[in-house]
């Protein structure tokens, strides 16, 4: 069986990794230089090793392409591409539309398609299918099916094998071959009653990190007000063994789910005429977090950072990964450089970001802590700057949330 993944980032060249052990497989990309990598045995992404692409390559079951006909008599297609957020902070499926073209305009037969990438509920059955049925020459009778990603980078305990998935197709037919494809190499595999029901709960499920990460960003601040630690009154609180779930402080929220997933479900809300007033405001609360954390170090340091050189240690949007997408340290250097601060940063696991490099520990006025991966020793952040703010309650006898 042969299979087309639309987009080799970070979900579409992992299920490539898993699904080329069973399938023949095309990764489809419209960058030509990470068309190039792959078919030269590197990956770009962390979680699949070149290794793999390599052993893929040698065993004639992968083949990374940027022309739209390598797709044209595949039996499976997926959909695997980012579903960001434009400039004004709405819901954006340009890479969801050209993905549709791409599939409409070179498919010959009748394929099953399948849509990884997240998006609001109703995407599959009145965007994607009336899409690709208006790009395509021939009329004809594709299955569709959604089985939203639920990869979460960097974690060894959790990968595409042993998390579970949700499916639903728009027909049984579609929701059967979606189940059989998926269990070469998923072992557990959940069917909804549908792909609404799939779309909806892949968003509610970051959209609930999203509400309680704010929650407890800004309960750090009223513990802050109150003289009191955060982190042992939340310690405190997670010693009853029911009805808490512990969230920690940090600068906001990172990587390409948690910022973006609920604005896609409170942009859908909104259309249907229910206010999404409480997930708009968490989104609020945490984009605010940086802004209250430099004037918390402003306040700190003879309320003024002018001139002041201030390092930020962690750039990634989380330990142990190089993700800098939606990362928080950007709002938080925005809000240090609009104080006259001389900012650089320093992390040990990103090389460079945004146009610059990462600079040496050590020299600053000022060291804010954002991420703290595992290489970094506490005792070499507290020795690097004669004040250290940590958000991430990692960096015993630092200042902080």
């Amino acid at each position: 069986m042969k299979v087309a993944i639309i987009g080799q980032g970070y979900v579409g060249l992992t299920i490539a990794a898993f699904a080329s052990k069973n399938y023949s497989v095309v990764g489809f990309d419209n960058n030509q230089h990470i068309v190039n990598q792959l078919n030269n045995g590197i990956s770009h992404i962390e979680g699949v090793s070149s290794l793999e692409i390599s052993q893929a390559i040698k065993n004639g079951s992968y083949l990374a392409t940027i022309d739209g006909s390598d797709i044209a008599d595949v039996d499976i297609v997926i959909i695997a591409v980012p579903t960001p957020l434009t400039e004004s902070r709405e819901p954006d499926l340009t890479f969801v539309e050209s993905a549709c073209r791409t599939i409409g305009d070179n498919l010959v037969k009748a394929t099953l398609i399948i849509n990884e990438s997240t998006s609001f509920p109703g995407t599959l059955r009145n965007y994607i299918r009336p899409a690709i049925e208006k790009y395509s020459k021939d009329k004809l009778a594709h299955l569709y099916a959604i089985s939203p990603e639920r990869v979460d980078p960097g974690r060894s305990d959790y990968n595409q094998r042993n998390t579970p998935r949700l499916y639903a197709g728009l027909t049984p037919e579609a929701s059967s071959k979606t189940k059989d494809f998926y269990s070469k190499f998923c072992d557990q595999l959940v069917e909804v009653s549908s792909p609404e029901v799939a779309e909806a709960a892949k968003l509610f499920e970051n959209t609930f990190r999203q509400v309680n990460i704010a929650l407890v960003n800004e309960f750090a601040q009223i513990t802050n007000a109150l003289g009191i630690s955060v982190y042992e009154t939340l310690d405190a609180a997670d010693t009853k063994p029911y009805g808490f779930m512990k969230f920690t402080p940090s600068a906001g929220v990172g990587g390409h789910c948690i910022p973006v997933d609920p604005t896609y479900l409170a942009a859908v809300a909104e259309e249907k005429g229910v206010p999404a007033t409480f997930i708009r405001r968490a989104n609020e609360v945490n984009l605010e977090m940086s802004k209250y954390i430099v004037d918390r170090i402003k306040a700190d340091n003879g309320d003024s950072l002018q001139g002041k050189s201030v390092l930020v240690v962690g750039v990634a949007y989380k330990p142990n990964v190089a993700d800098v997408r939606e990362t928080a340290a950007e709002l938080v250097i925005n809000h240090l450089r609009t104080h006259g601060a001389v900012v650089s940063w320093h992390d040990d696991v990103v090389g460079s970001w945004s146009g610059e490099v990462s600079s040496p520990l050590g020299g600053a006025d000022i060291v804010v802590v954002i991420t703290k991966h595992d290489v970094v020793k506490v005792q070499d952040i507290l020795a690097s700057a004669p004040y250290v703010f940590d958000t991430t309650g990692k960096v015993a006898g630092a200042h902080g949330l």
